[in-house]
This record gives C-alpha cells, structure tokens and sequence, in this order.
C-alpha cells in the first residue's frame, strides 16, 4: 500500500477503537475495584440503542449521548446491586445483563419505531460530527506531516478525542491520586481498607457508576457517531474485544490503549486484504477477513490469561468480618 493508503489506515484505526477503548477503560475501573464486569457487551449495546432513540426522537447528539449514559449507568447499578449489595455470582450477573440487553433493544425497537429492531436515521444535529482542527485544510497538501495533521489527527468526532484524552486522565485517577490507591487496594485487600475505615461498598459503587459512564460513551458513540442510528446487535461482541484487550494489557490504562489500537488496526486492514490473492493460501474470503478480530482475541486470551495478574480479591464479594 502506498502511503496515502496508509493514512486512510491508521484513521479508521482510530475510529475503530475508540468504542473498544472506551469500554476497556470502563472494565479498568470496575475490576480494579474487584469487581468482574463482563457486561460491557450489554452496557454499550443498551446505551447505543438509549441514545440513538432519543436522538431520533428530540434531534439532539449531546441529548442522545446523556441518556445513553443513563441506561449503562442504570445497567451497571443492577450489576452493582447484584454483586456488591446481595453478593451475588458477578458472572453470572454479567451474563444476564447481556441477555436482557441484547432482548430488550430489539423489542423496545420494534414497539417504539416497527424497523425491525432499528431505530430512525439520524441527520444533521441528531449525530456528532467531525471537527476539523485549526489549519487542517491548510496543511493537508504539505508532504507526510501535512497529512497525518490533516487527516490523522484532525477529522474526528469529540468523543474520539474524549476517549484518547481518557488514558492520561485515567492513569492519573488510578496512580496519583487517593481515590485511585484506594480503588486498587479496595481490589486487592478489601478488609485491610475496611479496617481503616472506608466503606468498600461505596467504593465499588463508584467504581462501577464510573464504569457505566464509560461504557456509556463506547455505545453512545457506535450509534450517534461512527454511525447514523441503532441497529440490533451493533456491538458485535465489541464489549468481549475490549475485555480481552484489558486482560492483554494487565489492567493498565496506556498499555490498555496499545492493545485497543492493534485491535482497531486489525479491524481497518481486513477490510483491506478482503479478495486479495495470496501465493499459496490464494483468495482471502470475507468471513475469514470478519473472523479476524475474534480469532486475534482467543489467540490473545489463550496466550496471555496465564500471564495477567488481576486484582487478587476479583470477583469474590466482600463479607465483613465481626
């Protein structure tokens, strides 16, 4: 590929894994609190289908965006009260919130806008648009810089900024502050932070509401963003890539954002080699191209698992002693 070719590459990579970025981040929060979420899946897809209905209905991006964090907000509360309050299995939990998040959208779609599940197209103010920066017209015809000013890093939706502005903001909650350091010690000794007095089911609770917010913005931006309205099942198992990226990038906020960026740049170049002709392999089909991604998150997963240290008091409920 020629080097134009490339830069159209590296920015679908960029607008691929924002979501998976997104949602990665959300899991950051709640596991390092100890608390397993693998209803990120089930979060984003509620929160796409939240905030692409209303902003069919009132027209407005930021009115569909606040209430696609909402309902993840509202969905990660169930898990909460599930896992934290009643203690609850957090898998199972999990699995439910996906269920009842992949039913409900497709009935609510049908019973408010009879599409089939979908929603009404959004124009105009009803998605975000892209934002050019200052002077990237200018510049777009300048050699190599030019371009990857102009078409790299200028063009995008706010909530793709929103989302790479994150992993700074992140890594300083989780590492310079005290929220943070008692947010991962909540994850790996709960009861010496209960014995200094701090309430380990407040915190988790924050933990998990700041991971609805983020998952929030992973579906809110699939629907009013990337694309022009909800359609069933739009995550595509997104929500599972970005747990495997979090796994892969050992529960780290920069390292996170790597593992989120190979998966975009695997997404955006199958589309590419789709019927290329190899040498001895020859076509490329198109259901391996789509396999991609998923096969890169087993191989990941397989490899990596074994490797991972996660926060040692995960996915066990807190009891208090007395």
């Amino acid at each position: 590929m020629d080097f134009g070719a490339w830069i159209n590459v590296i920015d679908s990579t960029i607008r691929l894994s924002t979501p998976l970025l997104f949602a990665a981040l959300a899991g950051l929060y709640s596991e390092r609190s100890g608390i397993f979420d693998i209803s990120l899946e089930g979060k984003m897809l509620i929160a796409a289908f939240a905030s692409a209905s209303a902003a069919a209905v009132w027209g407005s991006a930021f009115l569909g965006l606040f209430v696609g964090i909402l309902a993840a907000v509202g969905f990660s509360l169930v898990h909460g009260l599930a896992s934290i309050t009643y203690r609850g299995n957090q898998i199972v939990s999990g699995v439910a919130i996906n269920f009842i998040a992949a039913g409900l959208t497709i009935i609510l779609g049908q019973s408010w806008f009879g599409q089939g599940g979908r929603t009404p197209s959004l124009f105009g103010g009803g998605r975000f648009e892209a934002i050019d920066l200052p002077g990237a017209a200018a510049m777009r015809d300048v050699p190599v810089v030019g371009r990857i000013y102009a078409d790299i890093l200028s063009g995008h939706t706010l909530l793709v900024y929103v989302a790479f502005a994150m992993v700074p903001i992140t890594w300083w909650v989780m590492f310079r502050t005290r929220f943070g350091l008692r947010l991962r010690a909540v994850g790996e000794n709960p009861a010496a932070v209960d014995t200094a007095g701090i309430s380990v089911a407040w915190l988790r609770y924050r933990a998990v509401i700041i991971c609805g917010i983020l998952t929030g913005l992973a579906g809110s931006y699939l629907a009013v963003a990337q694309a022009a309205g909800f359609t069933r099942d739009m995550t595509a198992g997104k929500g599972y890539i970005a747990l495997a990226a979090l796994i892969f990038a050992n529960w780290k906020p920069v390292p996170v954002m790597f593992a989120c960026l190979l998966f975009g740049f695997l997404d955006a170049i199958s589309i590419r080699i789709q019927g290329v002709q190899l040498p001895v392999i020859g076509e490329i089909s198109a259901q391996f191209v789509s396999a991609l991604p998923y096969i890169l998150t087993v191989v990941l997963l397989a490899g990596f698992v074994g490797k991972a240290t996660p926060p040692k008091a995960g996915g066990v409920p807190y009891v208090k002693e007395r």
